[in-house]
């Protein structure tokens, strides 16, 4: 059960409706600089749909660019009727759900200002084939002039109107920056089941705490799902030894000295998601729920902060506009009842989250609504990042912190600075992490791994972001109270104050036979200078073992062969490159032949592939048909998704493929798999389904 949470989040960033990461399913896209935030920004959209029929379409896209020269443009916008691409001309058209990204191909990357390019595409409908209204080009919606982006779209009033004076001046920006960094209780008191250990975690104690407010965490987010924990209408009491549990956990927390949020957690998508079709009994719940724990809390230390719901989203909704109304209604609502109920919960900090917690402008647009109606100082923003969604799951080809990544971030952080922080509205990023650790933290490679958190700490801090990392168990064991990865664990720390160098790779391959040549990696400075090289104590001899010229630093081969000794498969030697500031940057020298797989059959539920890795470790899988289209799931792309599809295992010399993969494989039809190892070798596979039946061919 403790995966749970993690499936339901999987499957929501899949189908494209929270993260700014999501949209954009495409590698290799060339996107402005983060500096370019800053930049005059404009665009103007024509799209039309000359051409329809039963079922299908043809639309025309003329983008212009009324800002800044541009070198790189991505398009976003959403379908409102459910249509979908299937061909598309002059652009990389990618969609995930409702929510399409047009990006640029290689000769009309360059855009410059006044000047316009066009695309096209091929789509399908059911129903109707509504036209989209609002687009994006690099982040920036399309108004048709340059300057700010389009003004939120306007809501109705709150049930109950805010207060018309707003509480006493309290300093909300201070108030979260002291709350960084921050920690979440996760897979605890959000679980579903009959208590807190529902999801494998053992039951919180004091010295739990204690260790973590030791390993130098200033607050603690503890979510708290209420679904099941309170009686049938009208009242729906709470049951007093759950919400008596809750007080304890928090009293403790607070006397550590810790920052505390609660908030209603999975309620979410468990019965909140109902309210389009039953908005009044949702409304009551809800209401009735706040206004309980409002006055449990209600004398309780102003370190404690309360989040009107977690990742709030709605079923069977009429479209954006009801999703904003009925979120801004709930948000509202909460407001209200908190401060009406006196006590420090007249001046208490409040946590309002977009719609998903999405990062994306039109999310932040309608929650900036909100906040600008209610009139309150003492209000926080939040959002959630898991990452650029490829990378962070690692499908498509997206094994690594590129650019495209990091741009992916940038974005992100730069959108919720500009609508809030720089109008001293303070923003907390309640969860993040990967989305490959709801599976586990070995998803992502080590060292891309690594980077994405380097980075990632070093922005926030950047662009004033408190963040509260999501460990539902996965990183700190709550029974040795030691971090399973702790070189992840340093990074993060790191992150904190200062930056850290890394490298192109925390990987050297040399092969096992033949002859052994220097091996270069790029360094990635960030701002620090690099100061040497060392195997365990002892200090390599740059110009002998190493040289470094500007960012490149080679070992040379006669280092390389000294390091790897008798050339035994695997790890070697292991080397630290260290820096001016931050953490040291591990480098393993692995010997290695290219991996031999060996015929197999098996059934589509249990398929194994014998597997010599020699050496070597698994990156990324491609499926494709013998006519060169794409097999298995997420067939708009070669690349399948890591331990979703298939998975490697090293200690029992095989490679896995699921039944997930073969259900969207058609039977009688042969697939050549490519597998890429990190060493760069690529060995080929054919697998052909027959009913529940598998039968597998090297080579």
């Amino acid at each position: 059960m403790a995966g749970l949470r993690g499936t339901l989040r999987r499957t929501r960033w899949r189908l494209g409706v929270v993260g700014a990461g999501v949209a954009a399913l495409l590698a290799g896209v060339g996107l402005v600089s983060a500096g370019a935030a800053h930049a005059a920004a404009g665009c103007r959209v024509v799209y039309s749909a000359p051409s329809q029929w039963p079922g299908g379409f043809t639309a025309n896209v003329d983008l212009t660019n009324l800002g800044d020269p541009l070198n790189g443009w991505r398009l976003t916008w959403t379908f409102p009727s459910g249509q979908r691409v299937t061909q598309a001309w002059n652009a990389t058209v990618t969609s995930a759900g409702n929510d399409v990204t047009a990006a640029n191909v290689s000769y009309n990357a360059t855009l410059g200002t006044n000047q316009t390019v066009s695309f096209g595409f091929n789509g399908s409908w059911s129903g109707s084939n509504t036209a989209p209204t609002s687009f994006a080009l690099n982040g920036v919606t399309c108004t048709g002039s340059v300057g700010p982006t389009t003004p939120p779209p306007t809501t109705p009033p709150p049930t109950d109107p805010p207060p018309t004076t707003p509480p006493p001046t309290g300093d909300a920006m201070a108030y979260v920056a002291a709350m960084q960094p921050g920690w979440n209780l996760g897979n605890t008191f959000d679980s579903v089941g009959d208590d807190e250990t529902a999801w494998g975690n053992p039951r919180v104690t004091e010295a739990q705490l204690d260790a973590i407010r030791a390993q130098g965490f200033n607050s603690i987010r503890i979510p708290v799902t209420w679904s099941n924990r309170h009686g049938p209408a009208p009242s729906y009491t709470i049951d007093p030894a759950w919400l008596n549990r809750i007080k304890e956990v928090v009293g403790w927390a607070l006397d550590d000295g810790f920052y505390v949020m609660i908030n209603l957690h999975h309620d979410s998508w468990q019965w909140i998601h109902e309210m389009p079709t039953n908005r009044t009994t949702v409304l009551n719940r809800y209401n009735a729920l706040w206004t309980q724990i409002a006055a449990a809390f209600r004398d309780a230390s102003p370190k404690l902060h309360f989040e009107s719901v977690n990742e709030p989203q709605f079923a069977n909704s009429s479209g954006d506009a009801q999703n904003a109304q009925l979120l801004h209604e709930l948000n509202v609502n909460f407001h209200r009842i908190v401060r009406a109920s006196g006590g420090n919960n007249a001046t208490r900090m409040l946590v309002l989250p977009t719609l998903h917690t999405s990062s994306e402008q039109a999310r932040i647009n309608e929650l900036t609504t909100t906040i600008n109606q209610l009139n309150d100082r003492n209000l926080i923003a939040t959002v959630h990042f898991y990452g650029y969604w490829p990378f962070s799951v690692n499908v498509a080809g997206g094994t690594r912190f590129d650019a495209t990544t990091q741009q992916d971030l940038v974005d992100a952080f730069d959108r919720v600075y500009n609508a809030f922080v720089t109008r001293g509205i303070p923003v907390v990023i309640g969860e993040y992490g990967l989305l490959g650790f709801d599976r586990h933290t070995g998803t992502i490679q080590q060292g891309e791994k690594l980077k994405f958190f380097e980075y990632f700490g070093y922005y926030a801090r950047h662009r004033q972001l408190t963040t509260q990392l999501w460990d539902n168990g996965q990183h700190f064991n709550r029974t040795t109270f030691v971090w399973r990865d702790a070189e992840l664990i340093n990074q993060i720390k790191s992150s904190w104050t200062t930056r850290s160098g890394t490298a192109s790779s925390d990987q050297v391959y040399v092969p096992r036979t033949g002859s052994i040549t220097a091996r270069t990696l790029t360094l990635n400075l960030n701002g620090t200078t690099f100061s040497g090289l060392r195997q365990g104590s002892t200090e390599l001899v740059r110009g002998t073992d190493y040289t470094v010229s500007g960012n490149q630093l080679t070992l040379t081969a006669s280092a390389l062969t000294r390091l790897v000794g008798n050339r035994a498969y695997g790890v070697n030697a292991t080397l630290q490159a260290r820096f001016s500031a931050g953490v040291p940057w591990r480098i393993d020298v692995i010997s290695h032949d290219p991996p031999v797989l060996s015929n197999a059959t098996g059934t589509t539920a249990s398929f194994a592939i014998a597997t010599q890795f020699r050496g070597d470790q698994l990156a990324t899988m491609e499926a494709r048909y013998a006519d060169g289209s794409n097999a298995g799931p997420h067939d708009w792309t070669s690349f399948k998704e890591f331990d979703v599809t298939f998975s490697p295992d090293y200690t029992g010399n095989r490679i896995t493929l699921t039944d997930t993969f073969f259900g969207e494989v058609r039977d009688g039809s042969p697939v050549t798999l490519t597998f890429h190892f990190w060493s760069g070798a690529q060995v080929t596979y054919r697998v052909t389904k027959s009913g529940t039946s598998v039968t597998g061919q090297a080579g």
